[in-house]
């Protein structure tokens, strides 16, 4: 069982919950059944389709939450399926602690923690079809797991009344120069919808296809030594220091992903009577993703290994230096939800029940050094063929009051074998494997009261019954196979939300609420390593209790709102995922999670959206958010006690302006902002601007939309316009240009 980060290299030898949110109804439909579950907390934002189009690049359907308060999705680049969001309590390693739903649908990837199988699924919605998009702050609804802790996000899509349909085409070129990496890297997107009613069916129909580069997701790295004349004298490399300070030659870049990807949505509803409705979602996501590296080294072509002289100092460079950071993914997702909801004798109900299956999921990486592992030769196969998950939920409301039922069960199937060829060849024999399954069932309700004029107070309680079961591990050298404990755990999380009017416009909050975060299936059982890294599971984890708190004001306008959050996050038991090298100055990284005994994260955020203030064309949103968060206790590892959790910045804020030109001309700037935060749980890595490294950044955005006669809409957008560098671990994109054309019927 790992204790502590010193643990963590001997180590490695060896729910969904229904998210019915209060949902408006479609623009389009005609008295549709609506089911609203949940009793909204403290703090919410949201975003709609129309401000979305004006003042977002949205290639991708994560673009929409870019602007939102508190709110950060490490979205590398364009296509990037490794994007989980951050929230203002949260990191980027933490993709389990927040939910995102598509109608009610679980995109939230809980099969693990971390920032890349975890992932949500973003690709299973079309930026085309979102309507709006909601994001409720905290676990403050008994209709939302523990998940919550973070946030919720509830995308909500349209389905037309009448023939229509879309084909937008967009390119973009991002200009990248950083170390011996430089260039232009492309993406272009073309993207299709169709859909319209015959008599009681409505259907929508979208289709995109993305062909995309990225920059160097990666750097190669060794340690600077003292001066020295061993090793073979190289040219190249450039002299930096690492995130912990330590001097180091960034010789290489890797991760330099090439991506064609091809998405299919359908969405079909229809009206069995006037008050129920059947509906269907289906989604297939395809994903062929090559990395290459790059070698800074030269001595009359590219140097890639060995033992070396860089600028007088001998240092060595291990054959998997490069290699590790080439590979070929191939993907086939499918998703599968079926609906039936409707009303009757006042009640509102609906029953829903969703799969997403990992069919075909294959990662390919060579075992020899380049350039001769470029051709081919031996390698490794990776697979996470039949991962996935299935839920059911049956929810009803009534009024004030809402209740509901939970399934989830999730699985883990993880093999990593030899090949003879990496890029072709067949699976040899089996070199490691991971396997598991969790499970959650829950009961939940909540029951609204007005205790007197303009005084409500909202109670409400989820009862969960986990299990982790079926856990194996096996490894074939060191000869290994081990059936992991079963594990379970019932609880219980009570939720209350006092609200109170004071005054025509004016709202005070006070909200409360405990909320359990299980172990996902990764955290459990996950030991296959992927390129550079090794991941190491504990199978004795103990789930996470959250309690937290927030007191919202909020003041309504005919033109805007503007609201202050204090909140309080308080954690027992906090399941804190980290990467660190393997060894000092090693290539090769392990990531892990522990449990850390206390945490605490304290804050505040001011957010405010105004229409035609204080100009009438002119359109203002924007946050603030100030956090505190600390780790309190940590038996296992004392000097992390005091310090600031990993990965949550102290300060961050946005800011959003559009001016309406007229004619259907739009202009908009927009800015980002994030203080400097920590990788490590004991801060120990002072250095943000370097790989690895989680720096402080203000990122500007600027877009400019033009409606073109009848159904024709073009736009221009720049993305960090200033061309900012910066790392949150990964470099991020520089200056990004795109360029979009639409067309609607």
């Amino acid at each position: 069982m790992l204790t502590g980060p010193r643990a963590a290299p001997a180590a490695c030898l060896f729910l969904f919950g229904s998210v019915l949110l209060a949902a408006p109804a479609r623009a389009a439909d005609t008295d549709p059944p609506i089911v609203i579950v949940g009793q909204r907390g403290a703090s919410d934002a949201s975003v709609d389709a129309d401000r979305l189009a004006e003042t977002t690049t949205l290639l991708n359907p994560e673009d929409s939450l870019r602007y939102l308060p508190s709110l950060l999705v490490r979205k590398r680049h364009i296509g990037d399926t490794q994007a989980p969001l951050a929230t203002r309590t949260s990191g980027v390693g933490a993709s389990a602690r927040s939910l995102i739903y598509v109608d009610g649908i679980l995109l939230s990837a809980l099969i693990g923690n971390n920032n890349s199988t975890a992932s949500p699924r973003w690709a299973m919605i079309s930026p085309e079809e979102i309507a709006r998009v909601d994001v409720l702050y905290g676990p403050f609804s008994a209709a939302h797991p523990g998940n919550s802790v973070g946030a919720v996000v509830a995308m909500t899509t349209r389905l037309p009344d009448k023939a229509e349909g879309s084909l937008k085409a967009a390119t973009s070129v991002q200009s990248f120069d950083q170390y011996g990496s430089h260039g232009l890297f492309p993406s272009y997107q073309l993207a299709g919808t169709l859909g319209g009613r015959a008599g009681r069916l409505r259907w929508f129909v979208a289709a995109d296809a993305v062909d995309s580069r990225g920059q160097p997701l990666a750097y190669v790295t060794v340690a600077r030594g003292a001066a020295g004349s061993g090793g073979l004298a190289v040219g190249g490399g450039y002299a930096d220091v690492n995130r912990a300070g330590a001097p180091i030659w960034v010789i290489g870049a890797g991760g330099i992903e090439a991506q064609r990807q091809e998405t299919l949505k359908v969405h079909l509803a229809y009206d069995l009577a006037a008050n129920l409705r059947l509906s269907y979602r289906g989604g297939l996501f395809l994903n062929a993703t090559s990395a290459e590296a790059e070698s800074y080294l030269s001595r009359g072509g590219p140097v890639y290994a060995g033992s070396l002289n860089l600028g007088g100092t001998p240092a060595s460079v291990p054959a998997g230096a490069f290699s590790s950071n080439v590979y070929r993914l191939a993907e086939r997702h499918w998703m599968h939800a079926l609906s039936l909801e409707g009303r009757a004798g006042g009640w509102s109900w609906r029953a829903l029940g969703s799969i997403y299956d990992f069919d075909k999921d294959a990662q390919r990486l060579p075992s020899g050094a380049l350039p001769a592992a470029q051709s081919g030769g031996p390698g490794v196969l990776v697979r996470l063929d039949g991962t996935g998950w299935q839920t059911l939920d049956i929810d009803l409301h009534r009024g004030g009051f809402g209740a509901g039922a939970h399934h989830d069960r999730f699985t883990l199937r993880s093999e990593r074998g030899a090949t003879a060829d990496w890029l072709r060849g067949a699976e040899g024999p089996l070199a490691q494997a991971a396997r598991g399954h969790t499970r959650t069932d829950a009961l939940w309700a909540e029951q609204g009261v007005a205790l007197a004029h303009r005084l409500r107070l909202t109670l409400g309680g989820r009862y969960e019954w986990w299990r982790a079961y079926g856990g194996f591990n096996f490894s074939a050298a060191p000869a290994l196979a081990v059936t992991q404990p079963t594990l379970s755990r019932a609880t219980f999380s009570p939720k209350a939300t006092l609200g109170f009017q004071p005054a025509r416009g004016w709202s005070l909050t006070l909200s409360t609420g405990q909320a359990w975060r299980f172990p996902t299936v990764q955290e459990l059982y996950q030991a296959i390593s992927t390129g550079p890294t090794l991941t190491v599971p504990d199978p004795h984890l103990r789930p996470e209790r959250a309690r937290s708190e927030e007191l919202a004001i909020e003041r309504r306008t005919a033109s805007g709102r503007i609201r202050l959050s204090l909140f309080n996050e308080a954690v027992r038991d906090a399941l804190i995922s980290q990467t660190a090298p393997l060894v000092p100055g090693s290539t090769t990284l392990f990531s892990y999670v522990q449990n850390i005994g206390a945490t605490r994260t304290r804050g505040l955020e001011l957010a405010f959206e105004q229409r035609g203030v204080p100009i009438p064309a002119l359109d203002l949103s924007g946050s603030i958010t100030l956090t505190d968060p600390k780790v309190l206790r940590d038996a296992a590892f004392p000097a992390a006690e005091g310090k600031l959790i990993p990965q949550v910045p102290r300060r961050r804020a946005t800011l959003v302006a559009t001016w309406h030109a007229g004619g259907g001309a739009a202009f908009t700037l927009a800015g980002r902002y994030a203080s400097r935060s920590y990788a490590t749980i004991d801060n120990s890595d002072p250095i943000g601007h370097t790989y690895q490294g989680f720096e402080g950044y203000v990122v500007l955005d600027a877009r400019a939309t033009v409606a073109v006669g009848q159904g024709w809409r073009w736009a221009v957008g720049v993305e960090n316009l200033t061309d900012r560098r910066y790392y949150l671990f990964h470099p991020f994109p520089g200056r990004t240009v795109t360029a979009e054309l639409r067309y609607g019927w």
